[in-house]
């Protein structure tokens, strides 16, 4: 879980990156990049939580 937690602090801290470059410079690739990063992360963390809830449903008989 604390994996997780640290690719969330990553992905955080690179879209504020590229949006404070995108300020700075004016290239909207950095924009660009920042919303691409926005949408991964909120497709990867749908897929953990619907994997969680999962295994949280799934009876599994031993």
């Amino acid at each position: 879980m604390w994996l997780l937690r640290l690719l969330a602090v990553i992905l955080v801290v690179a879209i504020g990156a590229s949006l404070l470059i995108y300020v700075v410079s004016g290239n909207r690739a950095y924009l660009a990049f920042s919303w691409r990063l926005f949408r991964y992360g909120i497709i990867f963390a749908l897929i953990v939580f619907a994997l969680m809830i999962i295994e949280r449903i799934a009876v599994i008989p031993v």
